[in-house]
């Protein structure tokens, strides 16, 4: 029996530095006292799970789509729906995309700011992380997990 990456729990071949399938670093670096922090692979580390990023695509559309009205009342809902989003996705990539802590707390952090600046371009940034996360679970055998 082959011997499971840490990471995406694909099967390795013994003697492998590193996952094929997620990139993730085989090799301990430390003393086998101290906890290894292995490398995380590009989806990992850049991507959003897909319903984050279709759920913070709407939001955007919603709150700068053009016939919303400008000035005090935008930054009054955008801070409130940027904090909410930010607190939404910290909890998803946790539960649903299989981030560490540190991780799902930095990309919420910045789903929240980008939503709550008072512009159209998050939408695109987070569509593009939603494209490898997407990419990133349909590599995963369960997506779910």
């Amino acid at each position: 029996m082959l011997p499971l990456c840490p990471n995406c729990k694909s099967a390795v071949s013994a003697g492998s530095s590193s996952c094929m399938n997620c990139g993730t670093s085989l090799v301990q670096t430390q003393s086998p006292s101290l906890p290894v922090k292995s490398s995380k692979g590009l989806g990992q580390v850049f991507g959003l799970d897909p319903r984050i990023a279709f759920l913070t695509f709407l939001v955007d559309a919603m709150l700068f789509g053009g016939a919303f009205p400008t000035g005090l009342f935008i930054a009054l809902l955008s801070i409130p729906a940027g904090a909410v989003l930010g607190f939404i996705t910290y909890r998803a990539q946790l539960a649903w995309y299989g981030d560490d802590q540190e991780s799902a707390m930095i990309k919420g952090c910045i789903v929240g700011l980008l939503t709550a600046i008072p512009v159209g371009i998050p939408a695109i940034l987070t569509a593009s992380s939603g494209l490898v996360g997407f990419l990133h679970n349909a590599g995963k055998k369960d997506p779910g997990k």
